[in-house]
């Protein structure tokens, strides 16, 4: 004979589940909030800065590339470093003490942002405004993905704790920020060549596969913007730069692997490199001088090295 549920039980039951749609709607609403708080604290110091310095005479000038490698792109990428080193250490069982690594962790990010957001963009950069911001929106996240990762850290194994940070909304969020930013970033590297030299496009996009004979000729501002397009669309946050993968293409069809692999299409390359961890960071160094001694590049320091 079925137990039916009184009337109290059948509220409670109704009562737990709003307050579980209620928890889980407030999570990403605050997500939200978070990303537009930084957004418009953003847009207010930026107006503040139009209003006390005269614009550029020229949009996405090299040393407009250049300033915003050092005060932007940088503090990023060094949060970005910080951020595999202890993931790389959490994986590998090299923490001894998981929650103080992962709350340093969301201090650097917080500190990085502090350096990034203080940074002056030239307002006739809108690539590069745009690259700021979606790149201090990643650092929040980020900080914040790595504080609830502290406070999990006692109930969870390395195993979970590494998955459930991996799938957090905050992380998540972080990464798709980031990818944005660095798209943005060569993307305004790809107008500057473009006003260097008539004969590179400042645009060009690919609304279909794009097919390894397309790829071939197409001078390496391009080649690098297309390889953050392709991170961008994957959402894949790697230690490696775009060019970094550019040159791994490149190389995997110089050598004739992707003919002996009946390989067509550099989509299909991307995804092969990135699965088997085929890409390094310095893998453009390495390969410059053969495949790209000639080829125009602002002088950014990821480009030419020191020790060059």
């Amino acid at each position: 004979m079925e137990k039916r549920l009184t009337r109290t039980e059948m509220l409670f039951s109704l009562g737990f589940l709003f307050m579980l749609v209620f928890a889980v709607a407030a999570f990403f609403y605050g997500v939200k909030i978070g990303s537009d708080k930084t957004e418009a604290k953003l847009i207010e110091n930026a107006k503040h800065l139009s209003s006390s310095k005269n614009p550029s005479v020229g949009a996405y000038q090299q040393q407009d590339l250049v300033s915003f490698y050092h005060t932007v792109f940088l503090p990023y990428r060094e949060f970005q470093s910080n951020w595999f080193e202890t993931i790389h250490k959490l994986s590998s069982q090299q923490l001894t003490d998981i929650s103080s690594a992962l709350k340093e962790l969301s201090n650097i990010a917080e500190q990085k942002y502090d350096e990034a957001e203080h940074a002056s963009v030239s307002k006739s950069s809108p690539l590069l405004e745009s690259a700021q911001l979606q790149l201090l929106k990643s650092l929040r996240m980020f900080s914040e993905a790595a504080q609830r990762g502290a406070g999990s850290a006692k109930d969870m194994n390395n195993a979970e704790l590494l998955k459930a940070l991996m799938k957090d909304a905050y992380y998540t969020q972080g990464v798709k920020f980031a990818m944005a930013g660095q798209q943005s970033y060569y993307t305004a590297m790809l107008k500057w060549s473009a006003s260097v030299n008539p004969n590179i496009p400042d645009h060009y996009d690919t609304t279909s596969v794009l097919s390894i004979q397309q790829w071939k000729p197409l001078p390496l501002t391009i080649k690098n913007k297309l390889m953050a397009d392709m991170l961008d669309a994957r959402k894949t946050l790697a230690p490696f730069y775009p060019q970094d993968l550019a040159s791994r293409v490149d190389q995997f069809i110089v050598s004739g692997q992707a003919s002996s692999m009946k390989m067509k299409t550099v989509d299909s390359i991307v995804d092969l490199l990135i699965s088997t961890e085929a890409v390094r960071s310095g893998d453009f160094s390495d390969s410059k001088a053969e495949l790209y001694a000639k080829e125009l590049l602002p002088q950014l320091p990821f480009f030419f090295p020191v020790s060059e």
